[in-house]
């Protein structure tokens, strides 16, 4: 049964859970205001978190790995994007609980949600997830509801590019790509450098956008080749570019958001 739960509620409940996040990351205090409350002035509204979503298909459509669903609840509409699945209209479906967002955009569809809810897929016939490794297409969001890979970092779906060389930045803090990753545990917490050519940029989610840097160190067994970034400044895929910002680990945003390495509150030259 899908249930609006009261906004303003959640919306204290996550700024509470993020700045959590934030202060057990690296194992200690950041000693200031979490930066992952949305801003007031994005545009954006806080994500509101659902209860188990239920109803009958009414609408469907396949797209680049995803099916929204648009779902009836006794007369309630709403569409529900999931890691793609086979249903059929007029089919009863269970799914997993999910973010709303809002004037949500999904590129591979090129149309705008007015309302849409971000969701793992399935629900099995014992109430748990579905034992499969979800997905989520590129372009649409960096780390909708997905089951993390062994690393730990949510949306790191992306290949590596064996034609990415990059020279490694100069200067104070300034590390390599798989650097980063090696040191992570000392650096935490701390301001570092690095540079990077971007390989994806996924816009205005959660009040920030966020950037994939590969600099052709790292390997993909190890998964240390892919850095997520979370900037205001806006490169443009195959950007060479200095990024200078706080790295965390083990950084948990919730519903299954968490980064083994991400760098936040970055500043982004070309």
């Amino acid at each position: 049964m899908i249930r609006h739960i009261m906004a303003i509620k959640f919306f204290k409940t996550l700024v509470i859970l993020f700045s959590v996040a934030g202060l057990i990351a690296c194992n200690g205090d950041s000693g200031k205001k979490s930066q992952n409350q949305v801003p007031a002035d994005t545009g954006t509204e806080a994500p509101v978190e659902m209860d188990l979503l239920s109803g009958k298909v009414t609408e469907f459509i396949n797209s680049a790995g995803y099916t929204y669903i648009l779902l009836d609840d006794e007369g309630e509409k709403i569409w529900v994007a999931v890691p793609e699945m086979q249903v059929s209209v007029g089919e009863d479906v269970v799914l997993q609980p999910g973010i709303e967002m809002v004037d949500f955009t999904s590129s591979t569809l090129n149309r705008t949600f007015e309302r849409v809810i971000l969701s793992a897929g399935p629900v099995s016939e014992k109430g748990g997830p579905m034992e499969k490794d979800l997905g989520m297409p590129s372009g649409d969001t960096p780390m909708g509801m997905v089951k993390a890979p062994a690393r730990g970092g949510m949306g790191v779906s992306t290949p590596i590019d064996d034609d990415v060389k990059v020279e490694k930045a100069t200067g104070q803090g300034a590390y390599t790509v798989a650097e980063i990753y090696e040191k992570k545990s000392s650096l935490c917490n701390n301001k570092v450098v690095v540079r990077g050519k971007v390989v994806k940029v996924l816009p205005k989610i959660l009040g920030k956008n966020w950037i994939h840097l590969q600099d052709g160190t790292g390997d993909e067994k190890r998964g240390d080749y892919d850095l997520v970034v979370t900037s205001q400044d806006m490169p443009s895929v195959g950007d060479v570019v200095t990024v200078s910002g706080t790295l965390y680990t083990d950084k948990d945003f919730g519903a299954g958001y968490k980064y083994s390495v991400i760098i936040e509150e970055a500043n982004i030259n070309i």
